[in-house]
């Protein structure tokens, strides 16, 4: 059954955004979309296209949030109705519940995506990736993972297995290209700067969906910082959504035309960031993106369990 987010998004470019009394219009190039105005209760208008006052003015009353975001996903801003304040309650179950409890979750879900695609691509390639030992100790990690007490704890073992899954996928790419493990920015390999390019994107996806959720998007559970909570609900997807068309470029098609190495990083062709472009907006999936965002805000709401999907 098809589960009816309480938040709509509009992407891309050139849409056309309209009202009557009782329904919300969406006039795009390939069709048009109607919803009741009163199932929208957040708005989300990412890219260039229009939308009239006299819409915005329907929505405001209705009580709903328009919020607006750059291509990328960046948010830039929101129209709220007067003395509109977030949601108190999901910003306080989000300060108050249990870190360690999702952050378990997220990490487990995170490395059964992993494994999932290492295993993958060893059947569709049909090639061992694996040490002796490596699957052993993933597996054991995974599991030791519900057992962990402290927070810094569960991160160390995220890292060290995440670590080891970019090391694994590295051993069936082209040692032409410098790849051995994910670093931190600036990149100085052309896998290691697609992967950032990819993950970039997907960042702005599950950061439409949080906002659309009305949950603080620096609010993380298994990470900390600025984006947080968007790092949270984008770490089980990368393994699915972004990594394999990376690796599989890298495989098949990569060639020094397509990037450029200086002193410091490696620079993408404009036309590989095209294709890179068309491509993971192909993979990303908003549809199990808005999932994975309903589902933790459920859970966060009611203090119940949340399992990352992967």
């Amino acid at each position: 059954m098809e589960t009816n987010y309480p938040w709509l998004s509009v992407s891309g470019f050139g849409s056309h955004i309209k009202s009557t009394q009782t329904k919300l219009i969406i006039q795009k190039k390939n069709g048009i979309e109607e919803y009741p105005l009163e199932s929208v209760k957040n708005l989300l208008v990412v890219g260039g296209h229009t939308i009239s006052s006299a819409t915005i003015t329907q929505l405001i009353k209705k009580g709903a949030v328009i919020s607006f975001f750059e291509s990328d996903g960046n948010p830039i801003g929101i129209i709220s109705p007067f003395g509109y304040r977030n949601d108190p309650e999901i910003h306080h179950a989000q300060q108050t519940g249990s870190r360690h409890r999702y952050a378990t979750a997220i990490a487990q879900g995170a490395l059964k995506s992993r494994l999932f695609a290492i295993n993958r691509l060893q059947e569709n390639q049909n090639v061992s990736l694996l040490y002796e030992g490596e699957s052993d100790f993933l597996y054991k990690s995974l599991d030791e993972m519900a057992y962990l007490i402290k927070l810094d704890e569960i991160r160390r073992l995220h890292r060290m297995t995440s670590d080891m899954y970019y090391e694994i996928m590295s051993r069936n790419t082209k040692p032409d290209f410098g790849f051995r493990r994910r670093t931190l920015r600036p990149q100085t390999d052309p896998i290691n700067a697609m992967l950032s390019f990819g993950y970039a994107m997907l960042f702005g996806n599950c950061c439409v969906s949080l906002i659309g959720a009305r949950l603080d998007p620096d609010i993380g559970l298994l990470h900390e910082g600025n984006g947080s909570l968007v790092n949270d609900i984008a770490e089980s997807m990368k393994s699915e959504m972004i990594d394999p068309a990376v690796f599989m470029i890298a495989r098949e098609s990569l060639t020094p035309a397509d990037f450029e190495l200086t002193n410091d990083r490696c620079m993408l062709s404009d036309d590989l960031a095209k294709t890179l472009i068309k491509t993971f907006h192909d993979t990303i999936n908003n549809n199990k993106i808005d999932e994975q965002v309903f589902n933790f805000s459920n859970a966060i709401r009611n203090n119940c369990d949340f399992k990352a999907l992967y």
